[in-house]
């Protein structure tokens, strides 16, 4: 792939800018078979954790979300978000008490939004894969991004149900270019848009509410696919569900599954991205040299791509990019063996602290800590993190089970945790930084005209 001078440039604007290191002030582990408010079992109940974080700041409420379910878009799960509780030291910054305070279902013209994958392939229909969450500071409602559209959401924050659908940009539908039949559920004969379980993987909203932007994982088919390096920032308007501009965002690397996991807003143009590897602790996972690193980015300069291919060697600029903000792997658990995990995939922005800094909550996805078989069957992987590599030495049992495993299990196994790490963040590390802000009441109430309604017009003078 050609990148013009011009492209080059622009990733260097940031790269001289002295950044300090976040303070790693604890983490923790927290019980693979954690149930949710739906009960423990693994396809209706267990927690996935954290696909993505988002800290309200006006509720005082943390949200995390979790993806299509344990079976990889072969079960009817239905989709869900939780919103937690945690115990917050104000001035070290130190997390504890980690509650499950509401699972929230989602749904779609009354029917579940659920992770199996399309069928037939080329009808979207209600599968949901969601990988990010966002809290609309305008109404409260959640904004919830997907990987199988890629798919943008408005959802009510009481019932779960959609109550707008964003409008995708066709250049990042997966389809084949020739004929332009869609594939939603793989990659099979689809030669352009984004590329399997590649979708909208970042999610964030700028601090008054008016745009939205959703972020894919990795570059789409026709701008590199698994070689590609170069992926798309898409930025939604929230009045009318409509893009309005893209992006061009250069990761670290193409290789070992590189891609992005999270988006964080710092203001309207400025943003933290979580990138990473596949290497590390999970299911499936190789173990080797992890590399999970947060960056902050710039939107403004960044050429709009939205009628660019990334692919052809056309002239543009991309977001300006810093240097490492934050290195992941830099600190581990002893409860993981002090072992990253491979899914880093939640990074959020927490309340300011007693000293004017800021709580950074990162998590990770730990797949449920199930695996399943070429004919559908399910296992609970149960993993003893004092060895070498956990995962290759790891216990599958029938889900749900602790008898017929493929080897004794003992106590010194557990399933995969979901992990939390808090950084406590200076005031000058995130300068710039503006808070969600709400509307006011009164705006609310003229917006939905219950202000004459409640006999709060002005009075006529006289």
């Amino acid at each position: 792939m050609r990148l013009k001078s011009t492209l080059v440039l622009a990733g260097l604007l940031l790269a001289d800018t002295a950044l300090a290191t976040p303070t790693f002030v604890n983490g923790l582990a927290i019980p693979g078979n954690t149930p949710d408010q739906f009960g423990s079992n693994a396809n209706d109940g267990r927690v996935g954790f954290f696909s993505d974080i988002y800290y309200d700041t006006n509720r005082k409420e943390w949200w995390g979300l979790s993806d299509r379910g344990s079976g990889g878009g072969t079960l009817n799960y239905e989709t869900r978000v939780q919103r937690f509780t945690l115990d917050i030291n104000s001035v070290t910054g130190a997390i504890s008490n980690f509650q499950i305070a509401q699972t929230l279902k989602f749904s779609k013209g009354g029917s579940a939004l659920n992770g199996i994958a399309p069928n037939p392939t080329s009808n979207l229909g209600n599968a949901f894969d969601p990988e990010g969450v966002v809290i609309h500071p305008k109404n409260g409602n959640l904004l919830v991004s997907d990987e199988y559209g890629p798919s943008l959401y408005e959802i009510d924050r009481n019932t779960g149900a959609v109550v707008k659908t964003y409008s995708t940009p066709t250049n990042l539908l997966p389809r084949n270019a020739v004929s332009g039949v869609a594939n939603y559920a793989d990659d099979t004969n689809n030669t352009a848009g984004k590329r399997t379980n590649r979708g909208f993987e970042g999610l964030a909203i700028s601090p008054d509410g008016q745009f939205a932007f959703a972020m894919l994982q990795s570059a789409m088919l026709d701008e590199g696919g698994g070689n590609g390096a170069v992926n798309r920032i898409v930025k939604f308007d929230t009045a009318t569900g409509q893009a309005v501009a893209q992006y061009a965002y250069e990761m670290k690397r193409s290789g070992q599954g590189q891609g992005i996991s999270a988006l964080v807003a710092i203001n309207d143009h400025e943003f933290f991205v979580l990138e990473r590897n596949n290497r590390g602790v999970g299911v499936g996972a190789t173990f080797a040299t992890a590399d999970k690193e947060v960056y902050k980015i710039d939107l403004n300069g960044a050429t709009d791509v939205s009628n660019i291919d990334l692919d052809s060697g056309a002239a543009y600029t991309k977001v300006g990019k810093s240097a490492q903000f934050l290195d992941l792997d830099a600190n581990t658990l002893a409860a993981l063996g002090n072992k990253s995990p491979e899914k880093w995939e939640g990074l959020a922005i927490g309340p300011k602290l007693a000293d004017g800094s800021y709580l950074m909550l990162a998590g990770t996805d730990n797949d449920y800590s199930v695996t399943q078989n070429g004919t559908g069957a399910q296992f609970d992987v149960y993993f003893r993190f004092s060895d070498a590599d956990p995962y290759a030495t790891s216990i599958q049992c029938p889900l749900g089970q602790t008898s017929g495993c493929s080897a004794t299990l003992t106590s010194a196994y557990q399933l995969l945790p979901g992990v939390l790490h808090a950084y406590k963040v200076s005031a000058a590390d995130l300068s710039g930084y503006v808070a969600p802000v709400p509307v006011p009441a009164a705006a609310w109430l003229f917006g939905t005209g219950l202000i004459g309604a409640l006999g709060l017009g002005r009075k006529r003078k006289g």
